[in-house]
């Protein structure tokens, strides 16, 4: 699904653009995913996990995605940069059509600006635009209260944990907490 661009301004002034992603953004994405994966441990890979990651593959993502009536990547670039990105997919099968699941990230330089508002908006109405759908899920690691803080500023509410779900390479143990956020018809 192509969205139709978004510019907006950051809290510091600096202007920013959202939009569904393009083969001019590949590169940007490929080291957006890289270095995102090595700033926290709440995404769930690790920066050496990313050579999976390839032109070719982002390509086909892209175009699938794209092309797809039932997801939506929204990219946020900030002076040509990939800032972040954000992901919604449903489910076109009768009895899950009803539920959206969404995923975001950005880069730590651009934490604090908006930008994590401005993208769930975007999904918020997205999810709304589709008569289906009357709820969006999400999951966050345990100890991200930054993402909490977010997600529940948007209205999603706490429904699950899934216990020692995350392990991270020195052996510590984290939960997965679910979210939703119902839509008001």
């Amino acid at each position: 699904m192509i969205i139709k661009d978004i510019e907006f301004k950051l809290k510091d002034g600096r202007s920013a653009l959202i939009r569904s992603p393009k083969d001019e953004d590949i590169q940007g994405m490929l080291d957006y995913l890289r270095i995102s994966a090595g700033e926290t441990d709440f995404i769930l890979r690790y920066p050496e996990e990313c050579s999976k990651y390839t032109i070719d593959g982002e390509k086909v993502l892209f175009d699938r995605i794209n092309e797809s009536d039932n997801e939506a990547m929204l990219v946020c670039l900030v002076e040509g940069k990939v800032a972040g990105n954000c992901h919604i997919i449903w489910s076109n099968a009768i009895k899950t059509r009803h539920r959206a699941s969404v995923a975001i990230a950005l880069l730590s330089e651009f934490w604090n600006q908006g930008i994590g508002t401005r993208l769930f908006q975007e999904l918020i109405h997205i999810a709304e635009n589709n008569s289906n759908i009357i709820q969006i899920e999400l999951e966050f690691v345990e100890g991200n209260s930054r993402a909490r803080a977010l997600y529940e500023k948007m209205g999603f509410r706490i429904t699950g944990v899934r216990p020692n779900a995350i392990r991270l390479k020195d052996g510590t143990l984290l939960n997965e907490y679910s979210m939703i956020r119902e839509i008001k018809r």
